[in-house]
C-alpha cells in the first residue's frame, strides 16, 4: 500500500506535464494589469496570488464591494484611486473606468484593478479586458471567492443538494433599464437554485414575478445581508410571504437572495469557527 501512494505521490517540483516549474513567488510577472477578484466580505477569503498580487501594485483601481480591510495590503505607495459603484451611485461610469484603466496601464507601471467577489460574475469583467486588448495591454484575470459561495457557505445554505437542486443559476438584478426584464418564464420553471445579486431593492419584485410566472408560492427563499461579515443576517420566508417577512426587517447590504428548496436544507453554522482569531493546530 505504501509503495502504491509513493507512485501517486505529487513532486511539488513537477508541473501538471511533468516538466519540471519552478518559480520564484517574491517576483511577479511583468504584466501590465491584473483584474483581481477580491473575494466577498470577510478578508480572510482574499486569494494566496491576490494578496501577493496586491502588495506589488504600483497602482490599484479599487471597486466599493472590496473590504475595507483588505486595504491593510495596499503599499504604502501606490497611487489608489476608488472607482466604486453601488446601486445606481457612481464615483465613475464604466466606460471611464475603462479609458482611466488603460491610461494608468500605459504607464509601464504594474496596475491591479480590484473588484468585489469574482470579476467575471457580473463584474464587468469582459468590458475591461476588451479594451486592453485592443490596445495590446497584457492583462491576467485572477479570481475570487463570488458572493454566492462565500454568503450561501457562511448562512449555511448549500447551493446545491442530491435531493433538490442539481444546479445553481446565478441572475443579476441590476441591468441597463430600470425594468426588471428577467427571462420570468423560465425563470419560475426552475426546480433548482436561484441567486439573485444585487437585488436588495427588488426583493418583493422578484417574489411576485416568479409567482406570477408560476413558480409555487411556498418556494423558499433567503435573504444574506453583508454575508461573510460579522454583522451577517440571514433571513428567511416564502416567495407568498416575502414582502411581510422582509418588510420587518432594516437591510444594510450589499445582500444576496437565494431561492430554492435548499433554503429548507440549512444547517447551523458555529460562527465561533468562522471568525475565531486562532486556529489550534
Amino acid at each position: 500500500m505504501q509503495d502504491s501512494w509513493q507512485r501517486f505521490k505529487f513532486n511539488k517540483d513537477d508541473s501538471l506535464n511533468g516538466a519540471v516549474a519552478k518559480r520564484d513567488l517574491t517576483k511577479s510577472p511583468d504584466y501590465s494589469v491584473y483584474i483581481i477578484g477580491a473575494g466577498v466580505g470577510d478578508p480572510e477569503l482574499l486569494t494566496l496570488k491576490a494578496h501577493r498580487l496586491i502588495a506589488s501594485a504600483d497602482i490599484i483601481l479599487v471597486d466599493w464591494l472590496v473590504s475595507k480591510d483588505i486595504y491593510q495590503y495596499f503599499p504604502s505607495n501606490a497611487e489608489i484611486l476608488f472607482v466604486g459603484k453601488r446601486c445606481g451611485k457612481h464615483s465613475m461610469k464604466q466606460d471611464e473606468i475603462c479609458e482611466l484603466l488603460l491610461a494608468k496601464a500605459k504607464t509601464g507601471r504594474r496596475v491591479v484593478r480590484l473588484k468585489g467577489g469574482d470579476p467575471s460574475i457580473f463584474g464587468r469583467l469582459a468590458e475591461e479586458t476588451e479594451i486592453l486588448n485592443q490596445n495590446n495591454i497584457p492583462v491576467a484575470v485572477i479570481p475570487g471567492i463570488t458572493a454566492a459561495s462565500g454568503c450561501a457557505a457562511y448562512a449555511g445554505i448549500p447551493l446545491t443538494h442530491r435531493d433538490c437542486a442539481q444546479s445553481v443559476k446565478f441572475v443579476t438584478a441590476s441591468l441597463k433599464s430600470d425594468d426588471l426584464s428577467c427571462d420570468w418564464q423560465i425563470l419560475a420553471q426552475e426546480k433548482d437554485t436561484l441567486v439573485f445579486y444585487m437585488g436588495l431593492s427588488r426583493i418583493v419584485q422578484i417574489a411576485e414575478r416568479l409567482q406570477h410566472h408560476g413558480m409555487r408560492t411556498d418556494m423558499p427563499m433567503a435573504i444574506i445581508d453583508q454575508g461573510t461579515l460579522a454583522e451577517q443576517k440571514v433571513v428567511c420566508a416564502t416567495l407568498a410571504t416575502a414582502e411581510q417577512v422582509f418588510s420587518a426587517h432594516e437591510f444594510q447590504g450589499p445582500a444576496l437572495i437565494v431561492v430554492g428548496e435548499v433554503v429548507n436544507k440549512r444547517h447551523q453554522v458555529a460562527a465561533s469557527l468562522l471568525f475565531s482569531q486562532s486556529v489550534s493546530a
